[in-house]
């Protein structure tokens, strides 16, 4: 619902003129959201996001419980996110408001997002449990919100200027500039842009053992085709209307890449390279008609470019151009039945084509219907909430010479249900539960990728169940500020699941329909802030166990086992220290072992493995000019470790920022 209040001003200091006169003072309107999620989701805002030895949304996400990151290595390599098992292809990310897309293979790289325009990241399990939303909004098994900076204003400021410099190790050069300009009262601007250069070229160490364990091979060397520039500029225009807000968007990012190749028998093979170009147009609009009735608009284009080359004299040469457009328009209405009971209808309308320079291309074209209702009831404690997406999807696909262009449709009916509870009117401590069915199409590489695609591919459903507890209280004690405690424990069921692996080369997949399996998880974080003298101290922990097992058919070698890749055990400690303009921070991640194949056999065993970084930050101002100095110290320990079998880490790096605030 949005908030609508009138703000009475007062003068302190008049003119004599006006001493015996009355002031009638133009009512000024302010108009925000009010929150109707009926489960928080885990977040990371403002300081806590700079603070983070992060360079990307990705490197953020990791600190998240139930997070899985598939990282292929350095500043270019993709970055893809798994919550809670049940794979990539079921996790929306929604960039302010609106999901990014890629109808392609289904992944978003979210090493392509700089943390520095990202003012607030959440995560949601099951969906984001406000019914005011888009009807995609509703689709996801998970789902990630990203929010950019929006401009906020002191009196008297109009402008305001921040540049950025970051450099360190493996040739990394990445400035920024960031420009927010107040247009008019309602009215007001962020304009970003980014470059970005690395070499990519980091000391690993390759150490495979023999069956027996005797040394096979044991090397040190230089990754090499890691490298990376990119650049990436966005604008964004915010404002307000007597009764609502509107907002839009323009983004632009072009990169050219090497793909580091796997590292097989102590063979190094370099020979891939990408080049992306992702461009789009996104508004939002939203308006209270009365107190009873909004309505939200949002609408998207996307074109995008994607370049693929292998160029390597022991593998088939490959040169492909790929190009994706979207089309999205979506329009939510939100009735306030009484004080305590709201309901939505919600219905998104998007359209999307794929073509290639390949020969007999499928040309695929999917036109995709979603129609949401929706309602929530609060009382006595208690919040409620339950929703049925309905989706419906027409692909249409052949080369049009030797395939006849075929249509394929699917219909798809997905509920979901939330519930909050507080026992204790007084106290902030709420037990959360849902349950939800989840569907989702397979990807276009999936259906018609020339070597991997299969049309007769299964589409994936999951179905989640969910409890969790928090516990927040607030100190008046001189020492400890507040606590913060979060249980979660879940059981998911993915149906004709697929699962992706990397053939030799990052671009090309190999596609798996495990059938069926059944995931059982147990979260926990605690949070806590206190102050010591002049000191600010905070700490986070957060701890992931996960049983991730396939249960297809009880005649596979690998009948039980945990699939690839899911840790049982994973967690991290972030911790930090303010004083005076100073801000110490440590971050620790471990990820526990792991099977790189379904069978869960010695040959196929991952070792745990865990990182240790640190910051130092000075703040200063210099005049009216605030300054921000850091340091950071990544893989403190020069831990040699792999993320994906075959593709090394980084060791011990280091990062050096400087930034401007005018």
């Amino acid at each position: 619902m949005l908030a609508m209040w009138s703000v009475p001003v007062v003068a302190t200091e008049v003119d004599d003129a006006y001493l015996d006169s009355i002031l009638q003072i133009q009512e000024v309107t302010v108009v925000e959201n009010r929150k109707k999620e009926v489960i928080k989701p885990q977040s990371l805002t403002g300081e806590q996001l700079q603070n983070l030895n992060s360079q990307s949304v990705a490197d953020a996400l990791r600190y998240f419980s139930g997070v899985q990151i598939k990282d292929f290595g350095g500043i270019g390599g993709i970055k893809t996110i798994n919550i809670r098992s049940m794979g990539t292809h079921h996790v929306g990310v929604f960039y302010d408001g609106i999901q990014l897309g890629n109808a392609q293979n289904g992944q978003i790289d979210l090493g392509r997002y700089s943390l520095d325009n990202i003012e607030e990241i959440q995560l949601y399990n099951g969906q984001k449990s406000n019914i005011f939303q888009g009807a995609k909004d509703f689709g996801p098994s998970g789902s990630i919100y990203i929010r950019t900076r929006r401009p906020r204003w002191d009196e008297g400021e109009n402008y305001r200027v921040i540049a950025q410099f970051k450099t360190g190790s493996f040739g990394l050069i990445n400035p920024e500039l960031i420009w927010e300009q107040r247009i008019t009262r309602r009215v007001s601007l962020n304009a970003t842009a980014e470059f970005t250069h690395a070499n990519g070229k980091y000391e690993f160490r390759y150490r495979r053992l023999n069956l027996d364990n005797t040394v096979a091979y044991d090397t040190t060397a230089i990754r090499q085709n890691s490298d990376i520039d990119a650049f990436r500029a966005e604008t964004s225009v915010f404002g307000y209307t007597d009764k609502g807000r509107w907002s839009g968007k323009a983004y632009f990012y072009n990169s050219e890449r090497g793909i580091p190749g796997a590292i097989v028998n102590n063979v190094f093979r370099n020979g891939e390279r990408q080049w992306d170009r992702n461009i789009f147009a996104q508004g939002s609009w939203e308006n209270n008609f009365t107190k009873r009735y909004q309505m939200k608009m949002n609408a998207k284009y996307a074109n995008d470019y994607l370049h693929y080359l292998r160029d390597d004299s022991k593998e088939l040469y490959v040169n492909n151009k790929y190009y994706q457009q979207e089309i999205y328009f979506s329009m939510a209405n939100l009735l306030r039945i009484t004080p305590w009971w709201d309901a939505s209808l919600a219905t998104d309308v998007q359209w999307n084509e794929m073509n290639s320079n390949m020969s007999l291309f499928a040309r695929p074209v999917r036109f995709t219907e979603m129609v949401a209702v929706a309602t929530t009831m609060r009382g006595y404690g208690l919040d409620a909430q339950a929703s049925l997406l309905g989706t419906f999807v027409q692909d249409e696909a052949g080369d049009g010479e030797v395939h006849e262009r075929t249509m394929q449709y699917r219909n798809e009916w997905t509920p979901a249900m939330f519930m909050s509870w507080k026992p204790l009117a007084d106290a902030e401590w709420d037990i959360n539960a849902f349950v939800k069915r989840a569907f989702r199409m397979p990807t276009f590489n999936d259906l018609y990728y020339a070597e991997v695609g299969s049309k007769n591919l299964k589409p994936e459903y999951t179905m989640q169940y969910s409890l969790s507890s928090g516990y927040r209280y607030g100190f008046t004690d001189a020492f400890m500020q507040s606590v913060k405690l979060q249980g979660d424990v879940y059981y998911n069921e993915v149906t004709n699941k697929i699962v992706a692996y990397p053939s030799g080369q990052q671009f090309r997949w190999t596609m798996l329909n495990l059938g069926n399996v059944k995931i059982f998880g147990v979260e926990a974080s605690a949070e806590g802030n206190a102050r010591v003298g002049g000191v600010d101290l905070g700490l986070r922990l957060n701890y992931t166990y996960q049983s991730a097992r396939d249960f297809t058919d009880k005649a596979d070698s690998y009948y039980g086992h945990q699939i690839p890749y899911i840790p049982l055990h994973a967690g991290s400690v972030v911790g930090r220290a303010h004083y005076r303009g100073w801000n110490f921070n440590y971050s620790f991640i471990y990820t526990g072992e792991r099977y790189n194949a379904q069978e869960n056999i010695p040959a196929n065993y991952e070792q745990p493995w865990y990182t240790h970084d640190a910051s130092l930050i000075k703040d200063l101002n210099i005049g009216r000019v605030g300054c921000r100095v850091g340091l950071e110290v990544n893989n403190i320990f020069d831990q040699d470790y792999e993320v994906i079998l075959n593709y090394p880490m980084p060791g011990r790096n280091y990062k050096v920022t400087l930034k401007v605030n005018i």
